[in-house]
């Protein structure tokens, strides 16, 4: 919509991010001595502002490290707090309670599988046990012979990991 006269402003053309807007006005339009001045005079108080802004910013850093500093709060302590601040607000979430759930029900069926299992281990290790006693004591020459004495051993380590097993699912269960 370009009429091709001086002082028509083309609506298709707004400064982008970055652009020197006020080359882009001068580039579009002529702006009059006194609105070019006016423009300056805005321009230095924003910037005035701005570097005052900075300043009082500055200071009030300052002035909470100061404060930071009397209350021996030192930047290990924020991270902490930080870390347990996010923690709090993550456990709060609906995905974390239903995730939390679902494996509190995974723990539930492996500790019951783990039970179930471990019944069975020791159910036969029972049965190995009494006829290994049963069988020693009608032989004891075999008994007291190295390789069932290795054999005893293995059985009793076995069967001391499976009532590991029956701890952890104790704890398991009150978890």
């Amino acid at each position: 919509m370009d009429s091709g006269e001086p002082g028509v402003l083309k609506t298709n053309q707004i400064p982008e991010e970055g652009d020197d807007a006020v080359a882009t006005i001068s580039a579009t339009e002529t702006l009059s001595e006194e609105e070019q001045e006016e423009l300056r005079k805005e321009l230095a108080k924003v910037e005035e502002e701005i570097q005052t802004l900075s300043q009082v910013l500055a200071a009030k850093e300052k002035h909470l490290a100061e404060i930071k500093r009397k209350l021996g709060i030192n930047s290990l302590q924020e991270l902490r707090q930080n870390i347990a601040k996010g923690w709090q607000d993550v456990t709060a979430t609906s995905a974390y309670k239903k995730t939390s759930e679902t494996l509190s029900q995974a723990g539930q069926k492996a500790s019951a599988a783990f039970s179930s299992v471990g019944s069975v281990i020791t159910k036969k290790l029972e049965d190995v046990n009494i006829r290994s006693i049963q069988h020693s004591i009608s032989m004891p020459a075999m008994r007291n012979s190295p390789t069932f004495k290795s054999f005893e051993e293995k059985v009793e380590n076995l069967k001391s990991k499976v009532g590991e097993i029956r701890l952890l699912e104790v704890t398991l269960e009150k978890s």
